[in-house]
C-alpha cells in the first residue's frame, strides 16, 4: 500500500495550541518533514515524540519532494510540518502537495494554528472578504507590482513583516494605498500578544520613537467600493462612449453586453449608448 501526506498544523506560539489529533499523527506516522529539524525537535522532545525527522526547505523542496514521494509510494507515511503554523501556506510545502498529487499519493490536511487567519480575526476589520499576501517580494519590480496590484483592492489584505523591514514596508503601502485603516498583530498567541488599531501616519510617528520587536502580521483595510466606483465613473466620463465600449470588447466582452456595462457604467440606457455610437 502506498503512503500518506499528512499536512499537521503546528504552534505559532503558544504550544498548548498543538491538537490531539497532531500529536498523534506525528507520533504514528514513519517520518516527519520538518522546516528546520533544529527548531522542530524542540517541539518533538517537549511532547516526547519519537519519530525520526528529515529535513524540508526552500532550497531543497524540488529534490526532497521527489524523495519523499518515491518513499510514499513505497509505503512510507509522511508528516510534514513548518516552522510555525500551517504548512504549504507561503511555505515551501506547496511544492511536495503539488507533486503528491501528480504521483497520486493521498493528501490530508489537519487543521490548526494559522498566524493569517489569527490576525484577520484579531483585526477588528471586516473579514468576509480578504487577500493574502504573505511577504512582499523583495526585487524592488516585484513588491512595486503587487503593491500596484493592491491599490483597488476592496478585501482587507494581509502581509507578514520582519520587525527590521517594517518602517519601510509601511511607508510604502502609504505612499502607494494612500491613508488606511491598519491592525498590527505582534506575537501572536504568545504571552506579549498585541493587536494595535491605527494607520499607517500613526503607525510611522510610533516607530520614530520606538523600534519594531518581533514579527508582524498587518492587516489593511480594504479600499472603500463607493470611493473605487467614483474613480471609475471619472475614468468613464473621460472616455468617449466608443472608447467606453471597446474597453470592454477588449476584456473579451461581446458587442452587446459591452454596450450594456458602459450603459450601467455611465447611468444611462443601452439605446442612449447605441445612438452615441452611431453617431460616432
Amino acid at each position: 500500500m502506498q503512503g500518506k501526506l499528512y499536512l499537521c498544523a503546528t504552534p505559532i506560539g503558544n504550544l498548548d495550541d498543538i491538537t490531539f489529533r497532531v500529536l498523534q499523527t506525528l507520533k504514528e506516522v514513519d517520518l516527519i518533514a520538518a522546516e528546520d529539524t533544529r527548531h522542530s525537535i524542540k517541539l518533538l522532545n517537549h511532547f516526547e515524540i519519537k519519530t525520526p525527522m528529515t529535513s524540508y526547505h526552500e532550497y531543497n523542496k524540488v529534490d526532497k519532494a521527489r524523495y519523499l514521494v518515491e518513499q510514499m509510494k513505497n509505503g512510507v507515511s509522511v508528516a510534514l510540518i513548518t516552522d510555525a503554523g500551517t504548512p504549504a501556506i507561503s511555505d515551501p510545502g506547496e511544492e511536495l502537495v503539488r507533486q503528491c498529487y501528480e504521483a497520486g499519493i493521498e493528501v490530508t490536511s489537519l487543521p490548526g494554528p494559522a498566524a493569517c487567519i489569527t490576525a484577520l480575526t484579531l483585526s477588528g476589520l471586516s473579514t468576509r472578504r480578504f487577500a493574502f499576501e504573505a511577504f512582499l517580494p523583495a526585487d524592488k519590480k516585484g513588491r512595486q507590482r503587487i503593491l500596484e496590484e493592491l491599490i483597488n483592492e476592496t478585501r482587507t489584505i494581509m502581509l507578514y513583516e520582519a520587525p527590521h523591514h517594517l518602517v519601510r514596508t509601511i511607508a510604502e503601502l502609504l505612499e502607494t494605498l494612500g491613508e488606511r485603516r491598519l491592525t498590527l498583530c505582534r506575537e501572536l498567541t504568545k504571552k506579549y500578544e498585541t493587536a494595535w488599531q491605527t494607520n499607517f501616519s500613526q503607525a510611522l510617528e510610533y516607530f520614530e520613537k520606538e523600534e519594531p520587536r518581533g514579527e508582524y502580521v498587518l492587516v489593511i483595510e480594504g479600499k472603500n467600493p463607493e470611493e473605487l466606483l467614483k474613480e471609475k465613473q471619472q475614468d468613464w466620463q473621460r472616455m468617449s462612449v466608443e472608447e467606453h465600449v471597446a474597453w470592454y470588447e477588449e476584456q473579451g466582452t461581446d458587442h452587446k453586453e459591452a454596450m450594456r456595462l458602459a450603459a450601467k457604467d455611465r447611468g444611462v440606457s443601452k439605446r442612449d449608448i447605441y445612438q452615441a455610437l452611431l453617431k460616432g
